[in-house]
């Protein structure tokens, strides 16, 4: 189901959206973050078409309640979080998807962005990191907010994926899972603004 929906979704970005991949390269094997911005309801399937490895989102516990679309992105891999909480539960999922070696994916801001500007992110981003021992990857997503939106039936897609990021314990010491989470954050928005730089003028 997963692969069959992969190629539909990347047969369409192609064609309608004429779609972008930058930076797959940067994806390293082993256990790693996805940490995107989150600016539609295109952005899980466009990220995860973009990858050629099986993405896990963890995603708000909301779209769980309708027992249909529950089963259909439980099978594609999605789990729920209690959002402005610590869900131990998504916790331990998220931990037990890294130390497999798969790819977990997050939107660190916890909700989606109205206006594209990025928002806060929450401190669990850091912590994912540190206790799995795991690179993350900062992603930009970029245009997918854009669809029938201010006369603009089919903007181009685009997914940059950035350097990896790696925390160390030590860095604990003197900065907060916050201030780390942030840190991610302020390399996902140096990414739009390059890609915003490189727009034809």
């Amino acid at each position: 189901m997963y692969e069959l929906l992969r190629i539909l979704f990347t047969t369409l970005f192609s064609i309608v959206f004429r779609w972008q991949i930058i930076g797959a390269e940067n994806i390293p094997p082993g256990g790693v973050i996805i940490a995107a911005n989150h600016i539609s309801l295109w952005d899980p399937p466009v990220i995860g078409s973009a990858l050629s490895r099986r993405i896990h989102f963890m995603a708000k516990e909301e779209l769980f309640t309708n027992r249909i679309f529950s089963w259909i992105i439980t099978k594609l891999g999605a789990f729920p979080v209690k959002r402005g909480t610590a869900d131990r539960t998504a916790i331990r999922t998220a931990l037990t998807i890294l130390e497999k070696g798969a790819v977990l994916g997050i939107f660190p801001e916890g909700t989606r962005s109205k206006n594209g500007k990025l928002g806060n992110p929450e401190p669990g981003l850091a912590l994912l990191a540190l206790k799995a021992g795991v690179p993350i990857i900062p992603t930009a997503v970029i245009g997918t907010n854009k669809v029938f939106s201010n006369g603009c039936l089919l903007p181009r897609f685009k997914v940059i994926f950035g350097n990896p990021i790696i925390l160390s314990r030590s860095e604990t010491v003197k900065e907060s899972m916050e201030a780390m989470s942030s840190k991610v954050m302020t390399e996902i928005g140096n990414l739009l603004e390059r890609a915003d730089a490189d727009k034809p003028v």
